[in-house]
C-alpha cells in the first residue's frame, strides 16, 4: 500500500467512528453536535476517497447504507436459532402462575426468587440481524419463525444499526431486535402518504398515467413492516425507522452469561437497546414495573402494548427451553385492550374452511387504538345471546391484545325501539345444507362437507397459505377465479394446474410470465415435508405443532395413513398408540380418527399424495443413543423433573409418549414406580435407571 493510499485508509476509519458517533447522536439520543450541512460534508468526504482508491472501500462503513439496485424479491433466510413467539399473561396471577411454572421446572422451592428482566414491548417488525466477525452481514424478518425473508439491503439504510459492532464479539451472532416508527414520525409519514393518494387520485380524475399505488399504513406497525419490504432500499432509507436490540439468536459464543448482561453488551457494541429496560427481583417488582409502563404508555413516543418479561439467567433458560412455539423462561405481560363505542349495523355469517358458520359484527367505523375498525368476530350463537346483542345497539368495541376487534358487551339505554334478538340460521348460507350443532359445542357447522363452496375454497386458502404449503401467487382472489373457472376444486387439482397451461393463458389478463410464475411456485412445492403436508390439509385442532409432533412420531406419510386408518378400531394398538403421544389429547386423536373415517377425505388424500408426495420427517439427531426411539418416563426422579427430562428426551430425538406398549423401545424408571414399570417387563422393554438415563441426557 502507497503511503498516500495508507494515508487515506487510516482517514476513511476516522471517518468511519467519526460518522458513525454522530448517527448516534442523531437517530438514538436526539441529541445532534453538528449541522446536516456538516454530517453530509463528512459523508462526502468518505465518498471522494473511496472514489480515489476504490480498493478500500468497505460496504460496513456507515455511508453505504443506500445504494444496492431495487430487488426482484426477496429470497428466503432460514434462521439459526428460530424466532419463536411468546405466551401472553394478562395479570398479575397469570404471572405468578408462570413463574409457578418456572420453579416446578426447574425443581426449585415454591419460595425460591427469580430475577426477571423487563422492557416494554415494541409494538414493530422483528427483525433478525447475522453478524460475523463483527460485521453485518445479512438481516431478515420473522416469517414463520423458521424461514425469514432477507432484507439485508433495507435493513443497512437504518442509521441505528451498527454495521460493525464496537465491542469484542463472537465470531459468529445473530441479533434480534425491534424495527419500529415514532408516534410522531408515523403521523407525519401518514399524512404525507395520504397527501400522495389523494394526488394519485386527483391524475386518475384527470386521465393522467398513474405510478403505483399509494399504500396509507394504518398503524406505526403496519407503516415499519411496509417500509422494511420495499423493493427499493432508496424507499426504506427515506422513511423515518428505528430499531431497537433486545436478544441474541445462534451466537457461536455467549457474550454474556444472563439477559441483563447480554443487553448491557449490546449497548456497547453500538446498539440501541430500551432506556427503560430493568431488572425485578420478585413477582411484586414485576407488578409494580408493569403498572408504571401502563401509567406512562401515553406518553412514549412509540406504541408498546405491554411488557416482556425474560428469566435473566443464560443456564436456567437453556435447561427451560420450549414448548410449542414458545420460551418456558419468557412471557409478555400484555396491557388490557383500548375500547371504543360505535353501532352494529348488521350481523353477517362467514363459513369456515372446517363448516363453522361465525357470526362477524358490521359497524360503523370507529378508531380504536389508533386504528379504523369496521368488523368483529361474534364468535358463537351463544356469545351473541349471552349478550343479548342486537343489530342497531350501539356496542362496546377493544382490540384484544390490541390486535383482534372484539365486542364485549352493549350500551342497553341506546338501544332503539323494536330491536329482536338475532336469530342464527339453521342452514349454510353457502350451499343450504343443514347446519349441526352438535352436543357441547358451541359451533354450529355445514353439513355440506366437500360439497360446499365456501368450505372447498377456505380449504384451498389454507392449503396454500405461507405457514402451510406456501405456494405464491395464489392468493385467495387468484384461488377464488380459478375456482370459479372450474380448474381448482381440491388440493390435488393445484398439482395438475402446470399441465392446464393453455387454460391458464385463456384467463382474462393472465400472461405467459404470470402463468410461468405461478407454474414454477407450485411445481417448487410438490415436495414439502411431512408436517407442512399434514398442517395444510386443514384438519380441526391439528394446528402447526400438531402436525410436527405426528410427523416426528410416525416419520413417513405412508406409516402415518396405515396407522390412523388402523386407529379408527376403538381398542386398537394404533388408536393407543395415538392417544399416547405426548401433546396428543383425545380431542385431537378424536378429530383425526373422523378425519380418516370419511371416505371422500381419504380418496382426496390419495388423490393429493400421488400429486405431491410428502417428504419423510427429519430423521433425529445420529449421536444420540435414543433417536428415533419411543420412551416413557414412570415414577419420580431426583435430578430433574419430569416436565424437564420429557424435553431432554425429545431434544435428542427421541419420541416421548404416556403410556407403554410394544411401540415402546425404553422405559425410564424413577422411585415409586408402578404399573408402567410392570408392563415394560411383561413386554420385555427396555429398562434404564435414573442414573442410566442421567450419563444419556448430559451426554
Amino acid at each position: 500500500m502507497s503511503g498516500s493510499e495508507a494515508e487515506a485508509a487510516a482517514e476513511l476509519e476516522r471517518l468511519a467512528a467519526e460518522i458513525a458517533r454522530h448517527n448516534a447522536l442523531y437517530y438514538q439520543q436526539d441529541a445532534p453536535e453538528i449541522s446536516d450541512a456538516e454530517y453530509d460534508a463528512l459523508v462526502a468526504r468518505a465518498r471522494d476517497l473511496e472514489a480515489r482508491f476504490p480498493a478500500l472501500r468497505r460496504e460496513d462503513r456507515p455511508w453505504h447504507r443506500v445504494g444496492a439496485p431495487p430487488a426482484a424479491g426477496f429470497a428466503k433466510v432460514r434462521h439459526g436459532v428460530p424466532m419463536l413467539s411468546l405466551d401472553n399473561v394478562f395479570g398479575a396471577a397469570q404471572f405468578a402462575e408462570f413463574a409457578r411454572g418456572i420453579r416446578r421446572f426447574l425443581g426449585l422451592p415454591p419460595g425460591q426468587a427469580l430475577r426477571f428482566t423487563a422492557e416494554p414491548k415494541i409494538d414493530g417488525l422483528s427483525v433478525n440481524l447475522l453478524y460475523e466477525h463483527g460485521r453485518f452481514v445479512r438481516g431478515a424478518t420473522r416469517g414463520d419463525g423458521l424461514v425469514g425473508e432477507d432484507i439485508t439491503a433495507n435493513l443497512r439504510t437504518l442509521k441505528d444499526l451498527p454495521l460493525r459492532l464496537e465491542a469484542d464479539a463472537p465470531e459468529r451472532m445473530e441479533i434480534r431486535g425491534e424495527v419500529y416508527m415514532t408516534r410522531a414520525d408515523f403521523l407525519a409519514f401518514r399524512a404525507a402518504q395520504e397527501r400522495a393518494a389523494e394526488e394519485r387520485e386527483a391524475r386518475r380524475a384527470r386521465g393522467e398515467k398513474l405510478g403505483e399505488a399509494v399504500q396509507v399504513p394504518a398503524n406505526p406497525r403496519n407503516a415499519a413492516a411496509g417500509s422494511l419490504r420495499q423493493k427499493d432500499p432508496a424507499v426504506t432509507a427515506a422513511r423515518p425507522l428505528r430499531l431497537f436490540a433486545y436478544g441474541l439468536g445462534e451466537a457461536s459464543a455467549l457474550p454474556a452469561d444472563s439477559q441483563s448482561g447480554l443487553l448491557d453488551w449490546l449497548a456497547r457494541a453500538g446498539f440501541p437497546v430500551n432506556p427503560l429496560f430493568r431488572v425485578v427481583e420478585s413477582e411484586a417488582e414485576a407488578e409494580a414495573f408493569q403498572a408504571e409502563m401502563e401509567s406512562r404508555r401515553a406518553s412514549l413516543d412509540y406504541e408498546i402494548d405491554g411488557v416482556v418479561f425474560k428469566l435473566d439467567r443464560f443456564d436456567w433458560q437453556q435447561r427451560l427451553g420450549f414448548v410449542g412455539r414458545a420460551p418456558r423462561w419468557a412471557v409478555a405481560w400484555k396491557f388490557p385492550a383500548e375500547q371504543a363505542t360505535t353501532r352494529l349495523l348488521d350481523i353477517e355469517i362467514q363459513v369456515g374452511r372446517t363448516g363453522a358458520l361465525t357470526p362477524r359484527a358490521v359497524m360503523e367505523p370507529v378508531v380504536v387504538g389508533g386504528v379504523t375498525v369496521r368488523h368483529a368476530t361474534l364468535h358463537n350463537e351463544e356469545e351473541i345471546a349471552r349478550k343479548d346483542i342486537r343489530i342497531g345497539d350501539t356496542v362496546i368495541l377493544q382490540r384484544a391484545g390490541d390486535v383482534i376487534p372484539q365486542i364485549t358487551g352493549i350500551v342497553p339505554e341506546k338501544r332503539p325501539p323494536g330491536a329482536k334478538p338475532f336469530a342464527f340460521p339453521h342452514t349454510c348460507p353457502a350451499c343450504g345444507s343443514h347446519a349441526v350443532r352438535e352436543k357441547e359445542d358451541v359451533v354450529r357447522r355445514c353439513t355440506g362437507g366437500l360439497t360446499c363452496p365456501a368450505q372447498r375454497v377456505e380449504r384451498l386458502k389454507h392449503f396454500v397459505s405461507r405457514r402451510a404449503m406456501d405456494i405464491e401467487g395464489l392468493g385467495e382472489e387468484t384461488i377464488g377465479l380459478l375456482h370459479a373457472e372450474g380448474l381448482l376444486a381440491s388440493p390435488a387439482d393445484i398439482f395438475r394446474l402446470p399441465a392446464r397451461r393453455e387454460a391458464l393463458l385463456a384467463l382474462e389478463g393472465w400472461g405467459e410470465k404470470k402463468v410461468q410464475n405461478l407454474i414454477a411456485a407450485i411445481e417448487s412445492r410438490r415436495r414439502m415435508p411431512l408436517e407442512r403436508f399434514i398442517f395444510a390439509l386443514g384438519i380441526r385442532r391439528i394446528g402447526e405443532q400438531t402436525a410436527k409432533l405426528l410427523a416426528r412420531h410416525y416419520g413417513t406419510f405412508e406409516t402415518w395413513r396405515e396407522r390412523m386408518i388402523a386407529a379408527r378400531v376403538p381398542g386398537s394398538e394404533a388408536r393407543e398408540e395415538l392417544g399416547a403421544i405426548q401433546g396428543i389429547g383425545p380431542a385431537i386423536a378424536e378429530e383425526l380418527v373422523e378425519f380418516f373415517a370419511e371416505p371422500r377425505n381419504l380418496a382426496a388424500l390419495d388423490d393429493l399424495a400421488r400429486e405431491a408426495p410428502p417428504l419423510p420427517a427429519e430423521a433425529p439427531a445420529a449421536d444420540s443413543p435414543i433417536a428415533g426411539k419411543t420412551i416413557v418416563f414412570t415414577g419420580t426422579l431426583s435430578a430433574m423433573t419430569r416436565q424437564e427430562a420429557e424435553a431432554r428426551a425429545e431434544a435428542l430425538g427421541a419420541k416421548v409418549t404416556k403410556s407403554v406398549s410394544r411401540k415402546t423401545d425404553v422405559v425410564v424408571v424413577g422411585a415409586d414406580a408402578g404399573s408402567k414399570a410392570a408392563r415394560a417387563a411383561e413386554l420385555g422393554v427396555r429398562v434404564l435407571s435414573e442414573a442410566e438415563w442421567l450419563a444419556i441426557a448430559r451426554g
